[in-house]
């Protein structure tokens, strides 16, 4: 794209060639007059002036309003707007250097007051949320435990096998989504200190394929072997379970299909060109659309870091869902085969450990989620 002109530029170049073009046309006026009518020479100079000043409003007129007035508006409406609220409006561009520079200052402006009160919103969902998963889970789980004690003495009585069967196993739904609500709603107390994010996923990976989780799919490990470790902050503990709700998420919704995990150096833009993994190939098989993704207001424009994925060749996700899927107690699953917390604690985690997290179209045809931590 070739480079817009300044402003000045253009308003010296216009002027110039408009006053040029006024003395030329005066002296030819004068030489003429001087020829062909000499008596009548002044007449013809001021009916020229007169012309010429005119001539000159409208030119001026038009030029002062296409490349100062007009793109002046232009930003100062999108100013109000956004002002009274309006956040999704962006400035147009401008033909000239110094206004497209100005629209695009106030567009950066406005997504930087969106990415703040993101965040602002998601913390506090995440603290609201988080106090009344904690008040719940402790309000339901004492009654929780009297109820499996009377449940084990009516077993003990010789109560129907069957009758004491099907209580004790929606006992234990229940006592999994208390347990689940605990640790959404317990509070990142442990300090958070330095992880190789690659050394995690490894282990992630290992854990879960000596577990057998991974039977049912084909995974793919994308971790780089060689070169220096990156350093990130947090904890490695929590980071695992991110990662291990993710892998089990993909497992469930792609059997027999693909699974990747992986983990690389990046740096984070809040839209642009999606992340591509090393081994892409050139033309994708379902192309990712750019979206902009979540960000939190302490992160740099190109903020270099860590970024880890757990990509499937399932459904995928909705773009409607894409923001619900990680409040509590949303899930796609079909009733009884998930409880909504699973993602919830991931996005709580990272959260925690000041990282932010999103899914994308994945280049499999599934669902890509994928979290991005600072280098320390």
């Amino acid at each position: 794209m070739p480079a817009k002109p300044a402003l000045r530029t253009e308003l010296l170049f216009y002027l110039s060639f408009l006053a040029a073009a006024a003395l030329l046309v005066g002296v030819l006026t004068i030489l003429v007059a001087g020829v062909f009518a000499p008596d009548r020479t002044y007449i013809l100079v001021m009916l020229l002036v007169a012309l010429e000043v005119t001539v000159f409003v409208v030119f001026g007129r038009h030029l002062i309003n296409r490349l100062v007035l007009f793109p002046l508006e232009r930003v100062v409406a999108t100013a109000d707007a956004v002002a009274d609220g309006d956040l999704a409006r962006r400035a147009p561009d401008a033909e000239t250097r110094d206004f497209a520079t100005l629209a695009e200052r106030l567009n950066r402006m406005t997504d930087h007051l969106l990415d703040a009160q993101s965040q602002l919103i998601r913390s506090e969902k995440l603290a609201s949320v988080g106090r009344l998963a904690a008040g719940i889970a402790h309000e339901v789980g004492n009654p929780l435990g009297a109820i499996g004690t009377y449940v084990e003495v009516m077993r003990r009585r010789g109560a129907d096998p069957e009758v004491v069967a099907g209580v004790t196993r929606e006992l234990e739904r229940l006592d999994r989504i208390v347990r689940g609500l605990l640790d959404y709603a317990r509070p990142g107390d442990e300090a958070l200190a330095p992880v190789d994010p690659g050394a995690v996923m490894r282990g992630a990976y290992g854990l879960l394929d000596a577990q057998g989780a991974l039977k049912p799919v084909r995974p793919t490990l994308e971790v780089a072997e060689d070169g220096p470790p990156l350093r990130i902050l947090g904890r490695a503990h929590l980071l695992e379970q991110a990662i291990v709700n993710l892998v089990l998420n993909a497992v469930d919704a792609a059997p027999g299909g693909v699974v990747i995990l992986g983990a690389r150096g990046w740096s984070y833009e809040t839209r642009g060109a999606p992340p591509r993994r090393d081994s892409d190939p050139g033309q994708l098989a379902f192309p990712r659309r750019t979206e902009r993704r979540p960000v939190r207001s302490e992160f740099s424009p190109g903020q270099p870091g860590a970024l880890l994925y757990v990509a499937d060749s399932g459904p995928g996700v909705p773009p409607e869902d894409r923001e619900k899927i990680f409040e509590p107690f949303y899930t796609t699953k079909e009733p009884g085969r998930g409880t909504g917390l699973g993602l919830a604690i991931v996005a709580r985690a990272v959260d925690d450990m000041g990282g932010v997290v999103w899914v994308d179209t994945a280049r499999e045809g599934g669902a890509a989620f994928k979290m991005f931590f600072p280098a320390l």
